[in-house]
């Protein structure tokens, strides 16, 4: 009867909050628009507990400094070189790419405090809890580490609350909003870019995959209209950009009009090894979350009309649209594990990505273990697939066009080991080093007033 009453009551608040949802995005918009704070109340008060989250959370802004800890020295003491640097991270609720890099700068800066706007310690890996994690007031809106899109125009509200004022620098690992974080007139303020913030910049893309009602969608826009404003203005004041991918340098200059250097994101290719030549089996493979953005679709239709053995793993709500349209030529594997992944990937013929990605971490994954991939020719994958060397690219998302370089692809005419050599280009050993020298010729040119440019530790200079 308690378990009853309890789910009861989780459903009747959900519903609440789903109605309140377009009050509090008008609210959040005007107090943007305005250049205010967030509220103590009004409109909000239509959540629970609002407005004691609200003040709970602008007091947590103020107590955001660095704590006691032995090896945190105050700004300026004698002889102490080291810099104070903070991590900050959009949302800390799901496993993805973009925890990968916060995985790898954390461990790059083992004794940074890291700032989230959400962090939800059941859904992300134990040793997280080992990190000094410091959640904004968002943190503790209902149903906010389930579902965090409901609170769109609430994160630049967030973020542009939170003043980092003890540190000499702020990397920002971004998709959403954190580079909108304050910081002081002194400090060094790196945004390492995974994509402009897509809900803002690619609107109508967005929406088409999310269960939105009309009038929502409607109420979205010119919320999202004053948001892109506050995004651009926040793009402004960081320091400067590295990006994930040349495909996403590109549109930091296209929609901030800033420069950015290209610093490719972190992969364990240690984890994967080329299989013998004579333990590679007849499938192909597509290791992928499934949404419709990523165009498996167009892989599972070639697959049928040429009768090639392919293999999906991977989940996500358009498997039954994709199963309707599979031929008995497509297994859907579902989930794999973490430990099976490596030897999947090096026993197939070749890895299809259909998609356009931002970078992709698949590809290099495939590589890794000496396999040869079939991408569309666009996004991240010009940056981590050569033709004739480690694949092949098809130039157009149809049909037709998949189907023609599927076709004629000979698998045998690629060498793994060739291949996997491309692949260590993207080793996390690789990222951690360029970040690391990075952050450190920047600081010094920031120090110095100087023009920035950065000297790659791994490019070897002509003489």
């Amino acid at each position: 009867m308690r378990q009853h009453h309890r789910q009861s009551l989780a459903r009747r608040a959900h519903a609440g909050i789903g109605r309140a949802l377009p009050e509090i995005w008008l609210c959040a918009a005007q107090r943007l628009r305005d250049g205010r704070a967030p509220p103590r109340s009004g409109p909000l008060r239509s959540l629970p507990r609002a407005p004691a989250i609200l003040r709970a959370g602008q007091k947590r802004h103020r107590d955001l400094r660095p704590a006691a800890h032995s090896w945190y020295h105050q700004r300026g003491t004698p002889g102490d070189t080291r810099l104070k640097l903070a991590l900050v991270h959009d949302w800390l609720n799901q496993i993805g790419g973009a925890e990968d890099v916060l995985e790898a700068l954390a461990r790059q800066y083992p004794e940074s405090p890291i700032y989230t706007s959400i962090y939800a310690p059941q859904t992300m890996p134990k040793h997280y809890r080992d990190w000094e994690i410091r959640t904004l007031w968002t943190d503790k809106l209902p149903a906010i580490q389930r579902r965090h899109q409901m609170y769109l125009p609430l994160y630049p509200l967030a973020w542009r609350g939170l003043r980092l004022s003890d540190y000499d620098v702020v990397l920002s690992n971004k998709s959403g909003f954190c580079h909108g974080v304050q910081f002081d007139a002194r400090a060094l303020h790196i945004c390492y870019c995974l994509a402009p913030t897509r809900y803002v910049w690619q609107l109508d893309h967005y929406l088409a995959g999310e269960e939105l009602t009309p009038a929502t969608k409607a109420l979205l826009k010119p919320i999202i209209a004053l948001i892109r404003r506050w995004d651009y203005a926040a793009a402004q004041r960081v320091s400067q950009f590295v990006a994930i991918s040349s495909a996403i340098r590109a549109r930091i200059r296209r929609y901030y009009n800033r420069e950015a250097e290209v610093i490719f994101p972190p992969v364990d290719t240690a984890r994967f090894q080329p299989a013998p030549l004579d333990a590679v089996e007849d499938y192909y493979l597509i290791v992928s979350r499934l949404a419709p953005y990523k165009r498996i679709d167009l892989a599972v239709q070639a697959a049928n009309e040429l009768g090639f053995a392919l293999k999906i793993a991977g989940s996500g709500r358009d498997l039954e649209r994709l199963q309707a349209l599979a031929g008995e030529s497509v297994e859907f594997l579902g989930y794999v594990p973490d430990s099976e992944l490596p030897r999947l990937m090096a026993r197939c013929k070749a890895l299809l990505f259909p998609g356009l990605e931002d970078f992709g971490i698949a590809p290099v994954q495939a590589q890794a273990a000496g396999r040869p991939v079939i991408a569309f020719k666009g996004g991240g994958a010009l940056d981590t697939v050569v033709p004739t060397v480690t694949g092949e690219f098809f130039d157009d998302a149809t049909l037709g066009s998949l189907m023609s370089v599927w076709r004629r692809f000979d698998a045998g005419a690629y060498d793994p080991e060739s291949i996997r050599r491309h692949a260590l280009r993207f080793d996390t050993a690789v990222f951690r080093e360029r970040i690391c020298a990075y952050v450190e010729q920047a600081w010094l040119a920031h120090q110095a007033r100087t023009p920035f440019q950065f000297q790659d530790p791994l490019v070897k200079v002509e003489s």
